[in-house]
């Protein structure tokens, strides 16, 4: 007989919001496809060679169960505050505004690093001045912000075209690399080693991360229980399938050559789609990270909501966190804090890189503290909580080598203490006589 230890679901109907099937996968797609497959299959051929088909399939395999996990908990727990109010129910509030500002103030890190690709591919694309690129990136983030306005049936309208072109495109590429596809250059498989199959797989850290986004808008879904499951089966299937049918084209067609340049894509499909191949590029570069945008925004707005309705943040930012509501507030102070990012980092010259170890040692730290939430919150012995279990120590070795790279995280963990300590000091300043 199993033994529950599952805390009760909050109150909410069987049917929630207006999302179906398709624009629940189509939305998982994008957020975890993204904006990797522009540069990631180079970067790892060029620091894994050919074995960087195996760090790809690792990591595949090793975001089964986190995605198992975090499916099972926005299914029975559908809020706003996504990976914060699991941590919250499992936890208590200081680790669930630990786990808010990382994903709003940390993770926000990321949005330069989209722009910043979309803009670098379609200045090359289409032969354009590079200064454009800053100004092509800000433009990108804007329209997303402004369609993200007008609400998630928009927006999940939208992304569900957008995810359909892009899961073409990438048909595309690899059926036209057959002529050029040399089966000679899988050889040697292993040039760096296994240390270079361990950096290729630190690098798709960022490639299937996402699972986490979507609970953020897990309220908005007809049925969430038999959706989410389902939308999560779905994307595992095609972004798996995507990022291994990629990396071995690039290795096929490029080589170790593939990490050599800003814009590896484009000298993919140079040789593959010769003439068309630009254009190809330019829509494959605005549909990822449009679809990207069109994924995360809302959620880092529903999360500021919900982080103002919790009192992680001033009440302000409450407004708009019901299911069904567009929380323009939050959006708002979301999009000063993203072009804030967005000009510090064009105008300062930054790496990508700088900004990537930001966001991806963010993601690891909401991803451990959300895996031990689950460990409480799901039934135990359940499916659930097996995967929550091989997740906790999956994570844990992320944690281990993200290393230094959680500086961020730290002092964000440490802002979310002194507010405790602060709102204790006050508590008891009220309660005397």
């Amino acid at each position: 007989m199993t033994t529950s230890t599952e805390p009760a679901a909050p109150a909410t109907p069987a049917t929630h919001g207006k999302i179906g099937l398709p624009t629940a996968s189509a939305l998982y797609i994008a957020a975890v496809l993204g904006t990797g497959m522009l540069v990631l299959p180079g970067l790892a051929a060029d620091v894994a060679g050919p074995a960087s088909v195996v760090a790809v399939a690792a990591v595949l395999l090793l975001s089964i169960p986190l995605a198992s996990t975090f499916a099972a908990l926005a299914a029975r727990y559908p809020d706003a505050g996504g990976v914060a109010t699991f941590v919250r129910l499992a936890l208590g509030d200081t680790a669930a505004r630990a786990a808010g500002y990382w994903f709003f103030f940390g993770v926000g890190f990321g949005a330069p690093v989209v722009a910043a690709l979309g803009g670098e591919y379609l200045v090359a694309a289409l032969g354009a001045d590079h200064s454009l690129v800053p100004y092509i990136g800000i433009g990108f983030l804007a329209a997303t912000i402004g369609l993200a306005a007008f609400g998630l049936r928009v927006s999940g309208s939208v992304q569900l075209v957008l995810t359909g072109l892009l899961v073409v495109v990438v048909v595309l590429v690899v059926a036209s690399s057959g002529t050029a596809y040399d089966p000679a250059k899988f050889e040697p498989f292993l040039p760096h080693g296994w240390a270079g199959v361990a950096t290729a797989v630190s690098l798709f850290v960022w490639a299937f991360a996402g699972w986490e986004a979507v609970t953020h808008i897990a309220a908005e879904f007809k049925n969430p229980r038999r959706i989410i499951p389902l939308a999560t089966a779905i994307a595992i299937v095609v972004v798996g399938v995507a990022y291994l049918a990629l990396q071995f084209v690039t290795v096929g067609v490029l080589g170790a050559t593939g990490g050599s340049s800003a814009v590896p894509l484009i000298d993919l499909v140079a040789i593959t789609m010769p003439g068309v191949g630009p254009i190809i590029v330019a829509v494959i570069a605005v549909v990822v990270v449009v679809g990207v945008l069109n994924a995360y925004v809302p959620a880092f707005a529903n999360l500021g909501a919900s982080l103002g309705r919790d009192g992680h943040l001033p009440k302000w930012f409450a407004k708009g966190a019901e299911p069904g509501q567009v929380p323009r507030r939050a959006l708002a102070v979301f999009a000063v804090l993203s072009l804030t990012y967005s000009v510090l980092f064009f105008a300062l010259g930054l790496e990508l890189k700088a900004f990537i170890l930001i966001h991806t040692s963010s993601m690891v730290a909401i991803y451990a503290i959300g895996m031990v939430a689950a460990v409480r919150l799901l039934a135990r012995w359940s499916l659930g909580w097996w995967m929550a279990v091989i997740s906790v120590v999956l994570t844990a070795g992320l944690l281990v080598l993200a290393g230094l790279n959680l500086l961020v995280p730290a002092v964000l963990a440490l802002a979310a203490i002194a507010v405790t300590v602060i709102r204790r000091i006050r508590a008891r300043r009220t309660a005397r006589p």
